[in-house]
């Protein structure tokens, strides 16, 4: 949600996992109480052997998420000289969080309106390179992905959430060159390639924007319609020859309603495109009503298996480690009130029990406890995107 205008597993034993778990997240060993352990230090919280093993074992990515600090971006997004803050940076405080989030790559991309301001921001993130060489990799191919994994580092991949910087159909050559590898049509606009999710009326895709997903078919850059209006939506997953993506939103007939969210109709065409859809943790997007909690969050994971299968489920969780509830005033307000009022912010944007660093654990633990298999667990977990995006991207 963060804008800027605003499996083949090995086999590994329960005690090879808890150990590597401590030793590379720099947390305690974990404590055995009553089959469950309590995997960090810091935090009180106990999770299954179970829940471990399959986090730790599998490839997780996080298709829609933030690597530094919401708080951090936000304040300095409304800073008196937002031009000389680094509102992106990661510090060691926040890569341990990630180290300890169960996450093997992410997606950290936002939403931006120019070429300028994309340019600027791609290349902030490739610089997370040189800011730690030795603990994170930028994702090119699925490959990246793997070895990522065996190497103990994080990857991130490349994106951003419009497409307003592609001014014409070579700049998606540039974008590609510059290490770009996914990138929604639009935000919640209009822009020239096609309709936003709150823009009043939605006419699809224009001449441009096919031209637009033609080029990005061609060089292997994922399209991502996330925020795009229904028709918008459709029009892609028509015109794609590739499969196009849903990296962070949730089921409509679950939530109200709510526009950001899709239709039946826009899930089914994703399945049918052989694609995946990744669930987001916003609050109004989980629910209309309170309470809202991971439990509800959970039944868009069951409503989506039931409806195209479980294959076609993955995970965008739409925030940094620690959610947006932890944003400071004034810029949690001013966050907010950037919004089209069709975003029904209520009194808290995070789901409650999926709103902390270890939120992918819980995850699991929910998926475990609705009678997901290990394997279909290992998809939703990060199988499924895997497969997806070694289809749309060229090999390496």
């Amino acid at each position: 949600m963060a804008e800027q205008t605003k499996t083949g597993r090995g086999a590994v034993s329960r005690r090879s996992v808890l150990k590597s778990a401590a030793a590379a997240s720099g947390f305690a060993a974990p404590m055995l109480n009553f089959g469950a352990f309590q995997l960090f230090a810091k935090s009180p919280k106990t999770y299954s052997a179970k829940a471990i093993d399959l986090v730790n074992s599998n490839l997780v990515i996080d298709m829609l998420s933030v690597m530094g600090s919401l708080s951090e971006e936000m304040g300095a997004l409304f800073s008196e000289k937002p031009q000389l803050k680094d509102g992106f940076r990661i510090s060691p405080e926040q890569l341990e969080k990630l180290r300890a989030s169960g996450v093997t790559v992410f997606h950290p991309a936002i939403g931006l309106d120019t070429y300028e301001e994309a340019l600027e921001f791609i290349a902030r993130t490739n610089a997370y390179v040189a800011d730690y060489p030795e603990d994170l990799r930028r994702i090119d191919t699925v490959v990246d992905m793997e070895k990522a994994k065996a190497e103990g580092k994080l990857g991130f991949i490349v994106g951003l959430q419009n497409s307003n910087h592609f001014r014409d159909v070579d700049d998606v050559n540039r974008f590609y060159t510059l290490g770009q590898r996914v990138s929604q049509l639009t935000y919640n606009a209009r822009n020239l390639i096609g309709t936003g999710s709150t823009d009043r009326n939605d006419s699809g895709l224009s001449d441009f924007g096919v031209a637009i997903v033609e080029r990005m078919n061609e060089l292997g850059m994922a399209v991502d319609v996330s925020h795009c209006g229904d028709t918008t939506t459709l029009d892609a997953f028509d015109v794609s020859k590739k499969p196009v993506l849903i990296t962070h939103s949730n089921v409509r007939a679950l939530a109200g309603g709510h526009v950001r969210c899709k239709s039946d109709e826009a899930i089914k065409k994703m399945a049918a495109a052989g694609s995946v859809m990744g669930i987001t943790g916003v609050r109004m997007f989980v629910r209309d009503k309170e309470p809202t909690t991971i439990e509800h969050l959970l039944d868009h994971y069951d409503y989506v298996a039931k409806l195209v299968g479980v294959e076609h489920l993955g995970v965008g969780s739409d925030m940094d480690p620690d959610g947006y509830d932890d944003i400071a005033e004034p810029a949690y307000s001013k966050l907010k009130g950037s919004y089209k009022g069709s975003y029904a912010f209520r009194k808290k944007i995070d789901t409650d029990g999926f709103d902390h660093p270890q939120k992918i654990y819980d995850l699991t633990e929910g998926l475990i406890r609705r009678g997901y298999s290990d394997a279909d667990i290992a998809g939703i977990l990060g199988g499924n995107f895997k497969r997806v995006l070694g289809e749309i991207w060229k090999p390496a």
